[in-house]
C-alpha cells in the first residue's frame, strides 16, 4: 500500500516537473532572437519575394507566432485557446515543423519508437557489461582481470562515439558482414511491423548499441567495482565466511546488494545521455532517431519539433528516476517509503 501511494505521490511530482520543465524549455528555445518564420520573412523581403511573404506573414498567425511567448507557451501546450481553439500537446497535437513542412507527429512518429528501442537495448548492454566486469574487477582486484577490465574501461571512455561508430561501420561490415547505416534495411522503411522488419531492425541495433553504450557501461563498471571493494572490505563479510557461508552466496547476498544502490539509481541518468550521446552516431551512422530531427530543429530555430524532442527527453529522465527510485525502496531495506524521520 505505501508502495503504491508512493508511486502516486512521485507522478503526481513527476507531471509537475514536466510542466515547469517544459515552460523553460520553450523559454529557452525562444531565448535567441527571431525565429524560423522571422528569419525567412527578413530574407523574404531582402529578395522582393511578395508572395512568399505573404505566405510567411499567414503562418505566423496560423501557429500564433504573433502572440506574446507566454500566450504562445499556453496555446502550444494546449491550456489556451490558439486559432483553431484548444490544441496543444495536452490534446495530442505537437505543433508544426517549419523546416519539414509538416506536423511534428509525422516527422517524429517512427523515430520515437526507434529512440526507444535503441536505448532500451542501449541499457541492458550497459548493465550487463557493467554488472559482469565491475563485479569481476571488484573480487579479482589488483590482478590481471581487474588490471584488463580496468583498461577496457578506460579505453571506452577515451574513445569518441563518433570515432568508434567510424571503426565499427568499416571492420564489422568487412568482417562481421554487419548491417551499416540506419535501423532496417531501406526496403523496410514507412512499411507495417513484420517479421523480417523486426529481424533487420534487431541486426542494425548491434553496432550502434555497442557504439553509445561503450563510454556509460565504462564508467558504471568503475563505479560497481569501487562500491564493491568498500563493502568487501566491511566487518560483516569476515563474519559470514567465519561462520561457513559459501563466498558466491555471501557476495550476491550481502555486499552486492549493498553495492547496487548507486548502480540502480543511475538509471534516472542514463536515459537521457544515451539520447544526447546519440545524436553525433545517428548522424554518422544514419540512425533514423530523434537525434538528426533536433539537430537540424536547433539550427534552423524550428521551435515547436525541438521543444517537444527536448520534452520527450524530459519526460523519459522523469520515468527513468521514477523507476530508479522505486526499484531502490524495494532492493534496499534500509528505505523506507513513506516514512517520516523521526
Amino acid at each position: 500500500m505505501k508502495l503504491l501511494l508512493y508511486i502516486g505521490s512521485r507522478t503526481v511530482s513527476m507531471l509537475l516537473t514536466l510542466l515547469v520543465v517544459s515552460a523553460l524549455i520553450f523559454l529557452i528555445i525562444n531565448l535567441p532572437p527571431g525565429d524560423y518564420l522571422t528569419n525567412q520573412l527578413a530574407e523574404l523581403r531582402a529578395t522582393g519575394q511578395e508572395a512568399g511573404v505573404a505566405k510567411a506573414e499567414f503562418l505566423r498567425h496560423e501557429y500564433a507566432l504573433d502572440q506574446p511567448l507566454w500566450r504562445q507557451y499556453l496555446i502550444w501546450l494546449g491550456a489556451a485557446p490558439g486559432p483553431h481553439g484548444f490544441n496543444g500537446l495536452l490534446q495530442g497535437q505537437f505543433g508544426w515543423s517549419f523546416e519539414f513542412s509538416a506536423p511534428v507527429s509525422e516527422i517524429v512518429g517512427e523515430a520515437l519508437w526507434l529512440t526507444i528501442l535503441l536505448n532500451l537495448s542501449t541499457i541492458v548492454f550497459v548493465y550487463v557489461m557493467a554488472l559482469t566486469l565491475g563485479v569481476i574487477a571488484a573480487v579479482k582486484a589488483r590482478s590481471w582481470i581487474d588490471y584488463t577490465t580496468a583498461f577496457i574501461g578506460y579505453l571506452g571512455l577515451a574513445t569518441p562515439n563518433f570515432l568508434l561508430a567510424l571503426i565499427l561501420f568499416y571492420y564489422g561490415h568487412k568482417y562481421l558482414d554487419l548491417p551499416i547505416g540506419g535501423l532496417m534495411a531501406p526496403e523496410f522503411e514507412n512499411e507495417p511491423m513484420s517479421f523480417e522488419k523486426a529481424r533487420s531492425i534487431l541486426a542494425h541495433l548491434i553496432i550502434p548499441t555497442f557504439v553509445v553504450g561503450t563510454a556509460g557501461a565504462a564508467a558504471m563498471m568503475q563505479r560497481l567495482r569501487a562500491s564493491l571493494l568498500d563493502e568487501l572490505s566491511r566487518p560483516y563479510v569476515e563474519t559470514a565466511i567465519a561462520k561457513g557461508m559459501p563466498p558466491a552466496r555471501m557476495l550476491v547476498k550481502y555486499p552486492l546488494r549493498a553495492a547496487l544502490n548507486p548502480f540502480v539509481a543511475d538509471i534516472g541518468t542514463l536515459l537521457p545521455a544515451m539520447i544526447s550521446g546519440s545524436v553525433l552516431v545517428s548522424v554518422v551512422l544514419g540512425l533514423q532517431t530523434i537525434g538528426p530531427a533536433l539537430l537540424t530543429a536547433l539550427k534552423t530555430q524550428d521551435q515547436f519539433l525541438a521543444a517537444f524532442i527536448l520534452v520527450f527527453v524530459a519526460f523519459l529522465t522523469l520515468i527513468g528516476t521514477l523507476v530508479s527510485d522505486v526499484l531502490l525502496a524495494m532492493l534496499d531495506p534500509r528505505i523506507r517509503i513513506g516514512e517520516k524521520r523521526k
